[in-house]
């Protein structure tokens, strides 16, 4: 690795340490909104614990970490994810990343996260009704992310990226008494939208494929709604990956076993162990297994993949499922559909 990337890996740490150290000092647990980005949707880093911050995985590492994306084989890649999240709650998220000239200008992705939460029934205090309630009618809250991402990979070890995104939750209207007018109401709209950015490191140390990684995700100023205020999902994340294979005289193409572990600093949350899997047969079928520590309702995840090689050599098709018991929630199962070229 080069002195300018070295530098720059060094500074990266020592700033991401600072930070963490700084918000660990001050975390309010929990008080934070916006949680909608600290859902994983994509089904392979879903199933393997979510100890992803190590591994490419083409397009989608921008939702993980986004130094990651430097690190695609292919000149284009798109991804789309569906999740069926707790209390009937759906997560979709897409990207598309393109890798102009192999690189030498750096990889560009696009991505978009979207929250379908269902229709809820709105009310209003009234101590003059019966049901001490008025009925306001239905409404339909959501959230979603848009965003650009730039990576690129200063050396042959080395790759930074950044992802910038626009964040917005709306949450329906309020009817409020009108402090002005006595026994008016006036409507307040609750929505709100904020730049949120992502940052990521990876170093490919050179000994094997064993990858060591750092990214720091959801970093924003505070939103506030009427007087209170909150921050983002902050999370630190620290992770290591290897393909264990390369300790043997196994011929990679037909078995592949991944192994990796991420170290978590949530701001809303206690740190947090992340372990995950990925055993390959033949490029053809993934079985994945990863287990979450210190999480309140789950734990363990599993999930399976199934992908083919097409026309040239990077050309790539690959689908993917995740399924996660969630304790009083029952599961949540993710379903990606990839295309690489």
């Amino acid at each position: 690795m080069n002195k300018n990337a070295s530098t720059l890996l060094t500074a990266i740490a020592c700033l991401s340490m600072m930070l963490s150290y700084g918000y660990a000092q001050n975390t309010k647990l929990a008080q934070t909104g916006f949680q909608f980005l600290s859902v994983t949707t994509d089904a392979r880093p879903a199933a393997m614990g979510e100890a992803f911050t190590a591994i490419s995985a083409q397009s989608s590492s921008i939702f993980y970490n986004p130094a990651n994306v430097a690190r695609m084989d292919g000149r284009f890649d798109v991804a789309l994810s569906g999740n069926k999240w707790i209390a009937d709650i759906q997560h979709f998220t897409g990207a598309l990343a393109f890798k102009p000239k192999q690189g030498v200008w750096g990889t560009f992705a696009v991505s978009m996260h979207f929250v379908d939460y269902g229709e809820f029934i709105g009310t209003v205090v009234d101590p003059n009704s019966d049901k001490g309630y008025l009925d306001t009618g239905t409404f339909t809250p959501s959230s979603y992310a848009v965003g650009i991402g730039y990576s690129k990979m200063l050396s042959d070890q080395f790759a930074f990226g950044i992802h910038a995104k626009y964040t917005s939750q709306s949450l329906g209207n309020s009817i409020l008494p009108d402090p002005n007018n006595d026994g008016g109401t006036i409507v307040r709209d609750n929505n709100q939208g904020i730049m949120a950015f992502d940052f990521g490191t990876v170093y490919l140390t050179g000994f094997k494929s064993l990858a060591f990684a750092m990214s720091v995700r959801n970093f924003a100023s505070e939103v506030q709604y009427e007087t209170e205020g909150f921050q983002l999902p902050l999370i630190f994340n620290i992770g290591f990956a290897m393909d264990i294979m390369d300790l043997t005289g196994v011929d990679k193409n037909v078995h592949s076993l991944m192994l990796s572990l991420d170290a978590t600093h949530p701001r809303s949350a206690p740190e947090q162990i992340k372990i995950g899997g990925e055993y390959t047969f033949l490029r053809v079928l993934a079985l994945r297994f990863g287990y979450a520590h210190n999480f309140d309702e789950r734990g363990i995840t599993a999930g399976i993949g199934l992908q083919k090689d097409f026309g040239r050599k990077d050309g790539r098709i690959s689908l993917d499922y995740a399924y996660t018991p969630f304790g009083l929630f029952d599961e949540v199962q993710r379903f990606s559909f990839r295309l690489s070229l």
